[in-house]
């Protein structure tokens, strides 16, 4: 930790903060529902949701257990024993225990972000804060978690070995180790005793210009050459999958980057996008080859027996177009188990 120390006091820790993404729900719903009435702490739960509508997860959650579960509002104080959901297409962030909702830059394609609302919660709770990754896809959450801990917080990771997508708990172990590792009813048990038992006193270093730097970022996106602090990296050469601008890494090997805009990303998120980018790149190249085809073709039979150089052109066209959409359709198919393609066949 860097900055400069304040007095060392037991703190009661009050703020709990959730993560989830990919088979999220249930586990959600199995942790509140071992949660009592009289929890002592507020608790904020950001999971990936899509842009567009409204979300359920609020009703999900209040019916799952004894807590009441309300959709984040900006400006609404946090309230013991309530869970507060982050709507779609905020960040839920953390101001002096009040909420605030931003619509800054994505991070790692999603608004809300985890690690948004973790290095939110970090800076404004310090010790008095507990974050919890349960299953996900990816490593959001896992930078998120380590400001949490560095601020003295607490963690708490569904055992991989249960969660129905491991890749969430298992980067937030790689990066923050914890002996709070357990399936997520025994998870929410410990979390109702850890709220009840106070911090020890320890020094707590002050959050470090890069945190809240990018905290900042989250609330109000970001000014002219602002992304980065003086520790900031050359160009890294890849491109931002939202907006098209370059990538400069941030906090040295964490491998995370940041555009000139100030979207956020993962190595290992930006790796999943330029899958996504590149397999875009084959299916229309794949309908290109199509329509090629399809027109050879038409232009074929046009032609007839009157010009034969020019069929046997045409013909030559489909031929070359054909073997290479049905080449570029084969390795499609193969990357997708669901389609029961075969790489033999």
């Amino acid at each position: 930790m860097t900055g400069e120390e304040v007095v060392a006091v037991p703190v009661q820790r009050d703020v709990v903060v959730i993560g989830a993404s990919a088979g999220g729900v249930e586990a959600l719903r199995q942790l509140v529902r071992v949660l009592p009435v009289n929890f002592p702490a507020a608790i904020l739960v950001v999971m990936h949701l899509a842009p567009g509508g409204t979300s359920a997860l609020p009703q999900i959650l209040g019916r799952a257990g004894e807590l009441p579960a309300v959709a984040a509002t900006h400006g609404r104080r946090l309230s013991a024993g309530v869970v507060h959901v982050a709507p779609p297409d905020r960040h839920l962030l953390l101001d002096d225990g009040v909420l605030f909702l931003s619509h800054g830059p994505t991070e790692s394609g999603h608004r809300p972000a985890v690690n948004a609302t973790f290095r939110s919660v970090a800076i404004a709770a310090g010790p008095a804060a507990v974050g919890v990754v349960l299953s996900g896809a990816l490593d959001d959450g896992a930078l998120g978690l380590r400001a949490i801990v560095d601020r003295g917080g607490a963690a708490l990771v569904q055992d991989p070995a249960e969660a129905l997508y491991p890749g969430m708990p298992e980067s937030a172990l790689a990066r923050t180790p914890t002996e709070h590792v357990y399936p997520v009813e025994v998870l929410g048990k410990v979390l109702d005793k850890l709220v009840r038992t106070p911090a020890p006193a320890a020094a707590v270093a002050q959050p470090s210009p890069a945190l809240l730097l990018e905290d900042r970022i989250a609330r109000d996106g970001v000014r002219l050459d602002a992304v980065v602090p003086d520790d900031v990296t050359p160009p890294s050469g890849h491109s931002c999958p939202d907006c098209g601008g370059s990538l400069v890494e941030v906090g040295g090997r964490d491998g995370h980057y940041r555009c000139r805009i100030g979207h956020g990303w993962s190595a290992e998120a930006l790796l999943g996008a330029h899958d996504l980018e590149f397999e875009r790149a084959l299916w229309t190249a794949l309908r290109s080859l199509d329509e090629k085809t399809a027109l050879a073709r038409r232009m074929q039979d046009n032609a007839g027996d009157r010009i034969g150089l020019l069929g046997r052109r045409y013909e030559n066209t489909v031929r070359e177009c054909v073997a290479a959409a049905e080449t570029l359709r084969r390795f499609l198919l193969a990357q997708d188990p669901g389609t029961g393609a075969d790489d033999d066949r």
